[in-house]
């Protein structure tokens, strides 16, 4: 288990994509962008409008079991970038660097993004919103759900 939570809500998430957006139009035009899912689709659709951008391919990776950590798996290629030529490659976060090597070996000469990173993996990515440390499992919207919190005097 993390040592420390960060929650994101659909708001932050939609604002630190958007920036991410911004960040990445002084580079345009890509032919195309490759969303790693899950966690990078819903950034990568943002930054698609953001940058107007219609060609969206994706890569599947599996390298998480809830919070559990395995042997990274591809389980789709993203035939449609070729080596990354042109393409943008989005995802959520870079934690480990696992995934991102697992991507940068398949599309060698794409330009990587991510909205969040962390210190193991973010020199794997080429640009970057918000970091945060190694110790911080982040609460994406999709992973959450409103309910009560009891206050923290009856926690006991």
């Amino acid at each position: 288990m993390a040592q420390h939570y960060y929650t994101v809500s659909w708001d932050q998430l939609h604002r630190d994509s958007k920036a991410l957006a911004w960040r990445l139009s002084t580079m345009t035009p890509f032919d195309g962008i490759v969303a790693i899912t899950r966690g990078g689709l819903i950034p990568a659709a943002i930054i698609a409008r953001e940058l107007e951008c219609r060609l969206i391919e994706t890569v599947s990776i599996v390298t998480y079991d809830d919070e559990q950590r395995g042997e990274p798996r591809i389980t789709k290629p993203p035939v449609a970038a070729g080596d990354g030529t042109g393409f943008l490659i989005i995802d959520d976060l870079v934690d480990t660097g696992t995934t991102a090597r697992q991507v940068r070996a398949l599309l060698p000469r794409a330009h990587f993004a991510t909205v969040y990173a962390k210190p193991a993996g973010k020199e794997l990515v080429d640009t970057f919103i918000t970091e945060v440390s190694q110790d911080t499992w982040i609460l994406f919207p999709w992973d959450t759900e409103a309910q009560f919190v009891a206050p923290i005097m009856r926690k006991g």
